[in-house]
């Protein structure tokens, strides 16, 4: 049980094929498999000759384990040792910060990757039974929770991964959740990162934040891979992507701090986190650091036990009868226009984004709004989640 950015990185550091058995964020019911070729992850192509090739078997051939060398300590060790020289060792001394622990791989690594760089580390609900997380999606009450904790433990932060780790959540001093593609904008500034690879779910801000070249993908990491083999392609020095459930992939070797940061291509959850927290004990607190961005505030949620097809008719609905779209964004705005590379997202004369896309892992339907405000888009973001509720 380790992370799977550390199978991934150990394995491809022996030019070795790998494969992590994972709940990840969904239900323990709909355990999943991620596959990594010596050289990285599988793509879509890999992904269909594996479906072709085991449709063959009438009988899955058993892999014998007993073998196997016992190298779960190695592989997490050259882990942290890729991070333990990234910050100073006093780079978060005097900094109080919680790590949110249920049934994450990386709760204990975390507890000492932190407490390494001088935190007081704090352990809040630890689980001995699977709890999925879905950082795009957390659950109103444990957001509740962690913003009990927060300010009754005075934390500077509260720090945690899905269940694989390869998703960060991070919540600042107030428990507020700092969205997954915001933790994308701070890593992508401490990196100097010269192009980004995002999904188009991303915060429309990307470029402005960071000037860096942006290219907007479908959703899920074999995509913006893709987008970054193409950046690096075109040239481009510090070619790095995230998704806005907080993984960040490199492409490039970069150095932070003056320390050598190697390429790692696939998503991983502890280099956003810990410039965030870089970040916030620079800025004296991660709320402030955050505003300082001046980023339109984006929110996302989801319908669950929402067929797929059913959203999918839905959004092949609203992107070919503009009266229908019309409708369905009543009160937010008129329609300016459509992008349709994942999903419908709908840009409004207000200003707002509203973009409906069904799950791709998940009989789920996931909305996003992009708003001036909170107040405005926890509003709109609630009443598109009635309207889909109620399409038949």
């Amino acid at each position: 049980t380790i992370p799977t950015p550390a199978l991934a990185l150990y394995a491809m550091s022996r030019n070795a094929a790998s494969i992590m058995v994972t709940g990840s964020h969904i239900p323990a019911d709909r355990n999943g498999i991620k596959f990594y070729r010596p050289d990285g992850e599988i793509d879509k192509a890999d992904e269909a000759a594996i479906i072709t090739g085991a449709a063959g078997f009438a009988t899955m051939p058993a892999i014998i384990a007993q073998g196997m060398a016992k190298e779960s300590e190695a592989a997490l060790a050259q882990y942290f040792m890729r991070y333990a020289a990234l910050l100073p060792r006093s780079a978060l001394a005097g900094q109080k910060i919680g790590v949110y622990q249920h049934s994450s791989v990386a709760r204990d690594f975390l507890m000492q990757l932190l407490a390494h760089f001088g935190a007081e580390v704090m352990a809040i609900e630890r689980s001995e039974s699977f709890i999925p997380v879905d950082t795009e999606a957390v659950d109103e009450a444990v957001l509740v929770r962690m913003a009990g904790y927060a300010k009754a433990h005075s934390l500077a932060a509260i720090v945690s991964t899905d269940a694989d780790a390869d998703r960060p959540l991070v919540l600042d001093e107030n428990g507020t959740q700092i969205r997954g593609d915001v933790l994308g904008i701070i890593t992508a500034q401490a990196l100097q990162a010269d192009f980004i690879a995002a999904p188009v779910t991303s915060n429309s801000a990307i470029a402005k934040a960071t000037a860096a070249t942006v290219e907007l993908t479908t959703v899920g990491s074999p995509f913006v891979i893709a987008a970054m083999e193409r950046g690096v392609a075109a040239g481009h020095k510090n070619v790095v992507g995230f998704e806005p459930n907080g993984g960040f992939l490199m492409a490039s070797n970069a150095h932070i701090n003056g320390a050598p940061l190697p390429a790692l291509m696939t998503r991983d959850s502890t280099l956003p986190i810990l410039m965030a927290l870089q970040a916030g004990a620079k800025s004296g607190k991660l709320s402030k650091h955050v505003a300082s961005l001046n980023l339109p505030v984006a929110l996302g949620d989801r319908l669950q036990n929402f067929p797929t097809d059913k959203g999918a008719a839905l959004v092949a609905m609203l992107r070919d009868d503009a009266s229908a779209r019309a409708k369905f964004a009543d009160g937010f705005g008129a329609v300016q226009s459509l992008n349709t590379t994942d999903g419908l997202r709908m840009t409004l004369d207000s200003g707002v984004i509203l973009h409906l896309r069904p799950s791709g892992n998940a009989p789920e339907m996931r909305c996003y709004v992009e708003a001036e405000n909170v107040p405005q888009a926890k509003s709109i973001l609630i009443q598109a989640l009635s309207r889909i509720a109620a399409f038949e």
